[in-house]
């Protein structure tokens, strides 16, 4: 098991990415720490993890609360005595035209999609540098690098996501801390569940595989990034978008 007996913790895990990655670490031996708003579906994802035979904590956590957030990693520091990996995987979206964007809309994905990455981040890192090792995962996204139609705040967080990836590798690879970020496309998740049909007809059609992606196919690449199979990858971008940017 490539994460065998590792501590990683997981913003955004109750659904979608969030929730494949932890069942993906636990699977490769990790002990797995889920965080997220909705404890309900947390709590759900963690017994999943526990019935492969993985150590799972759930947290009900507002990762733009940093005393939460300080207050997490405490814990979390408390049971298993050091944090291995963070994947900044929460996230949300408030689709709007520039002109129609709201300062709330622009505001709240600033501070989930971006923010929080710092926060969480921060509260983590000093552990890293003490022990010498350490990995963060950051989530991007293909927007992030070519941005879309009606996602200004998205955009934006997403590229900041990446301008703290670039700058972090370079202030923590010296450490023995590994930081990369990964940049999905079009990815079934129920972030699109809102989205009509021929919609996403038309979202599989720009990519060349013909289809949309999966959540455990990102969750493969975290685990991958977060093992000493990549221990010399940092500071990277992987686009997974299945070619759609081609």
């Amino acid at each position: 098991m490539k994460l065998a007996g590792k501590v990683a913790i997981i913003t955004g895990a109750a659904q979608g990415i969030g929730a494949a990655t932890a069942r993906k670490f636990a699977q490769e031996g990790a002990i797995v720490v889920l965080c997220d708003l909705k404890q309900d579906a947390v709590g759900e994802v963690v017994a999943t993890c526990r019935e492969d035979g993985a150590t799972a904590l759930g947290f009900g956590l507002d990762v733009t609360n940093p005393t939460a957030i300080s207050d997490m990693v405490a814990e979390v520091v408390a049971q298993f005595g050091r944090v291995d990996i963070l994947v900044n995987n929460a996230g949300i979206t408030r689709d709007a035209k520039l002109q129609k964007m709201t300062s709330r809309q622009f505001d709240d994905v600033i501070d989930v999609n971006l923010r929080s990455v710092f926060h969480v981040t921060q509260a983590v890192v000093d552990g890293m540098v003490e022990r010498g090792s350490g990995v963060i995962l950051n989530a991007s996204s293909v927007v992030g690098v070519y941005g879309n139609f009606g996602q200004t705040n998205y955009a934006a967080a997403k590229f900041g996501v990446i301008g703290f990836t670039k700058t972090w590798s370079r202030e923590l690879g010296p450490k023995g801390i590994r930081v990369n970020a990964v940049a999905p496309g079009f990815i079934e998740t129920p972030i699109l569940s809102t989205v009509p049909g021929d919609v996403l007809d038309k979202m599989r059609n720009q990519v060349p595989l013909r289809r949309l992606g999966k959540p455990e196919e990102i969750a493969n690449i975290y685990a991958f990034l977060a093992s000493n199979d990549a221990s010399y990858i940092n500071g990277a971008v992987i686009e997974a978008s299945g070619g759609m940017t081609l």
